[in-house]
């Protein structure tokens, strides 16, 4: 094997890389974004159900900028 077909080797290689990388990550963000909606609903199911202090948390998730999963993350550690 002389050093051009390594060369191409090597770009083929960083190609497939490359695709599965994008690949990935595509999907690991369509996972977050996923986990954010069941956790907005199981937010809103708590508060229902009267586990969360809805008016408490929305306070603390305004003043932190956090969102609801970070509300019910905090929560859990509380109790």
């Amino acid at each position: 094997m002389d050093t051009g077909d390594l060369l191409k080797h090597l770009e083929k290689q960083n190609a497939l890389v490359m695709d599965a990388y994008r690949s990935m990550s595509h999907e690991l963000r369509k996972l977050q974004v996923e986990e954010e909606l069941l956790m907005r609903k199981f937010y809103e199911f708590m508060t229902s159900q009267g586990l969360i202090d809805k008016k408490k948390n929305s306070a603390k998730a305004t003043e932190n900028g956090n969102g609801p999963s970070e509300v019910l993350e905090a929560s859990a550690k509380e109790h």
